[in-house]
């Protein structure tokens, strides 16, 4: 009996130790801290990023749940990780295609996530949540996300309530930073509200306008700030006193009587006829106005440096588009041709391209609109999708001008309306390869229109001619590029 007693006992002790060896294992198992770094994780928008995650101890998570998610969002899961594989059918859109765990580290315990191609979207809070059956432990990491964005550009739009009116736009930041406007000797200018669209990157573009009066220097400033990354960007144009006496009428009357001395200057010639008072005044206003042209045409000048001549490629016309024998005109036609349909051929936007891309360099080159109704001009690159739609901005690979519904815009994204005063019958364009510049003239009032800025430029580019849809007689002129001999 004893023995029998004894037998029993040493059985349940076994079984005891057993039992008490899988719960140790299971709460081996289920206990666990998750880490991440105690500092925000700073990262450049455009650029990858990996948020850090690791278990305590270092255990395997290959048969865990492993969860990413935004904090304080509505449908927050940006990764999720269960049952061996990812499961992110309900991932937050912006994320799709984006984000991707390390499987071959999942069994040392690190649960760090990779995010590429960053957005200004992408700052905030996440939290890194791993759960083993009903056990679960998270940690928050903070992601600061910037962007610094390009120099600004200031733009002439125009005369307004007595003085001249100018625009400053920057893009391409994060956080979204200050715009100041500043005159001659750094005092903060009074201006309009300042206007915040956003880029496919979900960064910042900026514009804001201002009204400047004539002032002895006419030097005027715009400032980008942004405090969090120490980083300020700013742009400075001098506008000629003569373009003021356009703002004020009077004071054109005023310059008659007594600016011929500042006219001697020969800056442009004064022709006097003695004989015809009222000629001789009429004469004098006129060419003090090149006091304003002058100055105006200095960057057009410097452009048209770099004139190069270009043709068309019929390869890559639309079968709408008609094409001059010399490949200098092309307009819309009224009949589909029939071309073969060879790679290089344009199926669904109306376009067609320049013969000659430029892969690096400076290059200018005009185009004669005259009185059309609708056009695109620009330059696309090489890579385009001839056969489908594309984007009609930077994304897509097209900067272009266009004039379509009686507006001029800018095909940024968003697009930026442009209000000329007067309305360009010859537009010149010009490509600074290595700087990511493309600029658009009015040639004949010798004035800037628009600049695409800040762009890093890595395929061949080609010069880009859409003439438009023509309704009944409208818009049915061509459009014609300018011979290099006969550029303004």
């Amino acid at each position: 009996m004893t023995g029998s007693v004894m037998k029993i006992s040493w059985s349940e002790c076994l079984c005891l130790i057993l039992l008490l060896l899988q719960q140790t294992t299971v709460s081996t198992l289920e206990s666990f801290e998750v880490l991440g770094p105690a500092d925000p994780v700073v990262a450049v928008a455009g650029e990858d990023v990996v948020l850090p995650c690791y278990l305590k101890p270092n255990i395997s998570a290959v048969d865990l749940s492993v969860e990413w998610f935004r904090v304080q969002t509505k449908d927050p899961l940006v990764h999720l990780y269960r049952d061996h594989e990812d499961r992110n059918e309900k991932q937050i859109p912006s994320y799709r295609r984006r984000t991707s765990l390390f499987p071959e580290e999942l069994r040392n315990g690190n649960t760090s996530l990779k995010v590429k191609n960053l957005r200004g979207s992408d700052n905030g809070e996440y939290k890194c949540l791993v759960q083993s059956g009903k056990f679960y432990d998270d940690s928050s990491i903070e992601v600061l996300i910037k962007a610094v964005g390009t120099q600004p550009v200031i733009s002439i739009e125009g005369y307004k309530e007595g003085g001249i009116s100018l625009v400053c736009e920057s893009k391409g930041w994060y956080p979204q930073p200050q715009v100041l406007w500043m005159d001659s000797e750094g005092h903060s200018l009074p201006a309009g509200h300042t206007e915040t669209h956003t880029d496919s990157m979900d960064l910042f573009i900026l514009r804001r306008r201002v009204i400047v009066q004539e002032t002895e220097i006419n030097r005027f400033t715009c400032r980008v700030l942004q405090e969090d990354l120490n980083e300020i960007k700013e742009t400075m144009t001098e506008i000629p006193g003569e373009m003021f006496h356009r703002a004020h009428p009077w004071k054109v009357t005023f310059a008659v009587i007594f600016s011929l001395a500042a006219i001697s200057l020969k800056l442009c010639p004064v022709r006097i006829d003695t004989k015809d008072t009222d000629k001789s005044r009429l004469t004098a206003v006129s060419d003090s106005m090149c006091l304003i042209f002058i100055s105006l045409s200095t960057e057009l000048l410097k452009a048209q440096r770099y004139a190069v001549d270009v043709t068309l490629d019929p390869d890559t016309a639309h079968p709408k588009l008609v094409l001059s024998e010399d490949r200098k005109q092309v307009r819309y036609g009224d009949t589909w041709q029939d071309l073969p349909d060879n790679p290089e051929r344009f199926k669904r936007r109306i376009g067609v391209l320049g013969k000659e891309g430029f892969s690096s360099g400076k290059h200018y080159w005009e185009v004669q609109v005259g009185d059309k109704t609708d056009w695109t001009l620009g330059v696309v690159r090489e890579s385009i999708n001839r056969k489908g739609d594309f984007e009609l901005n930077p994304s897509g690979g097209l900067w272009a001008l266009r004039l379509g519904s009686g507006k001029y815009r800018a095909l940024t994204d968003p697009r930026v309306s442009l209000h000329l005063s007067v309305k360009p019958q010859k537009v010149g364009m010009y490509v600074d390869y290595e700087e990511g510049q493309v600029s658009f003239y009015s040639v004949q009032t010798r004035s800037h229109i628009y600049t695409f800025t800040g762009y890093k430029f890595t395929e061949k580019l080609y010069p880009y001619f859409s003439p438009g849809f023509w309704y009944r007689s409208e818009n049915l002129a061509p459009l014609i590029i300018s011979p290099v001999s006969h550029t303004d």
